[in-house]
């Protein structure tokens, strides 16, 4: 009943099952949780982190692309609003403590202590003089789906045009099936908004995903099983051409097709 979700040190653990007896092992575990998960760097990570650099001298390890879309993530307008929210309580907090130090402490009540316009401002200014807001376009119903799916790197956390290099914009192999190489405006903001694919959806951690149709490597046949895989989860596969052509049993005609690996 711990929850230990993520790696613990091993000495620290080891220490601690050698000298605890049975009966107390529990509490010792929960007295020392903050030493078995360590929320800093430990001498250890500073050890690994070097010798990681020093490896890749000599081949060894991979250099993360700062462009791929493994490494980047969409923040959607709910966790955003869910920002502004907090600095809007973060406000109301500061309003009742000042509130608190004047009041009669006997005769305070909620009501007196609580206005929620630091709550309604703060999202009030999100919708209307956000960088990201802006009018639905409703000229017909596909114009307005298509502004739903666009995907912005401009924002609050995010890029400018101004320092956006040639690198950010252009297209990048994991884009493919996520993101749309075509629909981007023109001048400044060229490949800095762009929108989703067709198939393509965001996951609940904010990376973008796209259905992949399995094949069975013994037939060579195209199976009714499809994943939705993020773009790191794809790498470790060799992906076919979705227009790759097959025969009416649904196995794949030519031996050695186009792909990616």
């Amino acid at each position: 009943d711990l929850h230990f979700k993520e790696g613990v040190n091993y000495n620290v653990l080891k220490t601690i099952m050698e000298t605890t007896p049975d009966e107390k092992l529990h509490d010792v575990l929960k007295e020392r949780y903050n030493e078995l998960v360590p929320l800093t760097i430990t001498t250890e990570d500073m050890v690994a982190s070097i010798s990681y650099l020093l490896n890749l001298e000599y081949g060894i390890g991979f250099i993360d692309d700062i462009d791929h879309l493994g490494n980047r993530r969409i923040r959607c307008v709910g966790e955003l609003l869910q920002n502004q929210f907090r600095i809007g309580l973060t406000r109301l907090e500061r309003v009742v403590r000042e509130r608190m130090t004047i009041q009669d402490l006997d005769s305070v009540t909620p009501q007196t202590l609580i206005n929620t316009k630091p709550i309604t401002s703060s999202i009030r200014e999100f919708f209307g003089s956000s960088q990201l807001s802006q009018f639905m376009d409703q000229t017909n119903p596909l114009s307005e789906l298509t502004h739903k799916r666009r995907i912005s790197a401009l924002g609050p956390g995010g890029l400018s045009r101004e320092r956006a290099g040639f690198e950010v914009r252009d297209i990048h192999y994991t884009h493919y099936g996520r993101l749309c190489p075509v629909e981007s405006p023109e001048g400044p903001n060229i490949g800095l908004i762009s929108a989703l694919s067709s198939f393509a959806m965001i996951d609940e951690y904010g990376f973008v995903e796209t259905p992949y149709r399995k094949v069975d490597k013994e037939t060579g046949k195209l199976t009714d099983i499809v994943d939705y895989m993020p773009a790191d989860e794809e790498d470790k596969y060799t992906i076919a051409q979705a227009s790759e052509p097959v025969d009416a049993e649904g196995r794949l005609r030519k031996q050695n097709g186009k792909s990616k690996t």
